[in-house]
């Protein structure tokens, strides 16, 4: 079964929404998901879990199919 890891990328407020990526990010977050929706529910989830809530940022949330190894 293929995994999708959910990608929440927190971004400062400066940065424009196309331009935040992993490499422009403040802090990502990865975790797993089974299905898109999981995964479009459990971004913002796992951001305020895990101590994000300042007013100077936003959780960009992405799915990526986990590569096989």
């Amino acid at each position: 079964m293929n995994t999708i890891l959910v990608v929440a990328l927190v971004c400062a407020s400066s940065v424009q929404m196309p331009d935040c990526s992993r490499e422009t990010a403040l802090d990502v977050i990865v975790g797993p998901a089974h299905t898109l929706q999981e995964c479009l529910m459990q971004g913002p989830v796992l951001a305020a879990n895990s101590g994000h809530a300042d007013p100077n940022t936003y959780v960009k949330t992405r799915c990526e199919q986990r590569k096989e190894r």
